[in-house]
């Protein structure tokens, strides 16, 4: 049995989730996934915004920083300039990282600075009210949308592939294995990584969508959920209301501190 408890703030719990929230699930998985990767405490730095996903860092123990809404990349990058020997990783919403932090979004995969960011996508603002976010698909209700989303969503991981991302991958809470997997390739990764992973908020998103029950927001994931491999052989007619899951677009390139380092001619540090 995997022993949680060491890497949690006790003290900090219980969290603030909502019963059926698929946060708690991407939290085990980073946890497993830094497990796995061997990494200290004391080498691992993590960022949020604002948001239910933002809490994450407050649960964990390692090196943590609540910021600014939208603005955790930026946090982010300053540690990692001022400390390349450390281990990045950013947390954050749909909300908070595609709205009011798309521009450090798109910056930082132009960049392809060495660090991981791991968007829970739950298709909402969960916190503050249940809010239409960029990735409510159209259709679907919300507190602000109540006749149904009218504008498209975006498609986060065309989105920051298309930005210069090098590594893209998408998980569901559902698959929580291959998730913990996808994350681990992340860190792996040399330059910018981003993981979706589609995440349930039965509260706000459900109640309005006739998916009010935690399961009911898993066996979504599992029914449009395809696997990247068969997706590939999948018509344009078999792929409506469905998404890839697995590594979506992994490139080599030079991340940001290597190319830093070369032009400048010297070590930073």
């Amino acid at each position: 049995m995997f022993d949680y408890s060491s890497y949690l703030r006790k003290g900090k719990l219980p969290h603030i989730w909502c019963p059926g929230c698929g946060h708690g699930i991407i939290m085990k998985g980073l946890i497993r996934a830094i497990d796995a990767m061997g990494w200290s405490k004391d080498e691992t730095a993590i960022a949020s915004g604002i948001g239910c996903a933002s809490r994450l860092p407050g649960y964990v123990d390692f090196n943590t920083v609540h910021t600014t809404h939208g603005r955790s990349i930026a946090f982010a990058t300053g540690i990692k300039l001022a400390n390349p020997k450390l281990n990045v990783v950013v947390l954050g919403g749909d909300g908070d990282m595609t709205a009011i932090g798309g521009n450090h979004l798109i910056h930082a995969c132009r960049r392809n600075i060495d660090m991981t960011l791991i968007i829970m996508n739950n298709n909402i603002y969960g916190m503050t009210g249940g809010q239409y976010s960029p990735t409510t698909p159209n259709g679907m209700g919300a507190t602000t949308a109540p006749y149904g989303m009218i504008e498209n969503n975006f498609d986060v991981a065309e989105l920051v592939a298309g930005a210069g991302a090098t590594f893209v991958a998408r998980g569901t809470t559902y698959h929580a294995m291959q998730m913990t997997d996808i994350i681990k390739q992340a860190f792996k990764h040399k330059g910018f990584s981003v993981v979706e992973v589609i995440a349930g908020c039965p509260t706000n998103f459900g109640r309005k969508n006739k998916r009010a029950e935690g399961y009911s927001m898993l066996e979504w994931q599992r029914d449009t959920a395809v696997p990247l491999e068969r997706w590939q052989t999948m018509g344009a007619d078999e792929r409506a209301d469905k998404y890839p899951i697995g590594i979506l677009h992994k490139q080599e390139r030079e991340d940001y501190l290597t190319t830093y380092d070369r032009m400048a001619g010297f070590k930073a540090i």
